[in-house]
């Protein structure tokens, strides 16, 4: 039986990447629409730690800590602005297997650190261990540099963070969503160091050029509903 989920999503970067469009088309499902801001499509990698994950009723003190490590498009389905998740790699093997076999998301077991570098940034490295998988590399650091942000509705800022459902891929070829709640994402600019990277290529994308646009947020309290079969939406 699937179950809605609590959990605390803590210490994120949410860095950006703008592309063409059709570049993130060729790699959607059928049933969903790539969503553009000023003509631009996104891939963004969002690191952090998945905090106290439990089922939805019972006490954070009983949950998991888990960091995580996503890449993620902006999709609109039926004219609701979504995330479209392609992967997301996580430290824990038994809350990798849950995902997959409960909630169909595309996770993979890594090996992850993510905590303070001594000198108040965050540090975060990834190296995937998933059987069969195409490898992946991920180490950054990072922090806010200014004052918290106060994005308009129309921003890119809330574009790319204020998303309430999430859609993914069953390994049937149905699409799946969930919806999410949780307060407004506390933004503010990051100062951020990626030394690797190699998510992108083993989702089947390249290298986006030029330097992403980020942002960094202490977190929010997430619950998320079980995962629903969008009908009519399979290949």
């Amino acid at each position: 039986m699937v179950v809605a989920l609590a959990m605390e999503w803590r210490e994120l970067l949410f860095a950006n990447w703008p592309v063409d469009p059709d570049v993130v088309s060729a790699h959607l499902p059928d049933a969903l629409a790539v969503d553009s801001h000023d003509g631009s499509a996104w891939l963004s990698i969002v690191p952090f730690t998945n905090a106290a994950v439990r089922p939805r009723r019972l006490p954070s003190r009983l949950g998991i800590d888990l960091p995580e490590l996503n890449l993620r498009t902006y999709v609109t389905v039926d004219g609701t602005p979504s995330v479209y998740f392609f992967s997301l790699d996580a430290e824990g093997l038994l809350g990798v297997i849950g995902a997959r076999l409960f909630h169909y998301l595309p996770y993979y077991y890594a090996r992850m650190r993510h905590g303070d570098d001594g000198n108040g940034r965050n540090r975060f490295e990834s190296r995937r261990f998933h059987p069969g998988a195409r490898p992946v590399r991920f180490q950054a650091s990072y922090e806010p540099a200014g004052e918290r942000l106060d994005p308009t509705p129309d921003s890119l800022a809330t574009f790319l963070t204020e998303r309430y459902r999430f859609y993914t891929e069953a390994p049937d070829g149905s699409v799946r969503y969930s919806n999410v709640n949780h307060d407004p994402w506390p933004l503010y600019p990051a100062d951020v160091t990626i030394e690797e990277n190699t998510l992108f290529r083993a989702n089947g994308f390249a290298d986006p050029p030029g330097e992403p646009v980020c942002y960094y947020s202490p977190g929010v309290d997430i619950t998320a509903s079980p995962s629903r079969v969008r009908k009519n939406a399979t290949r």
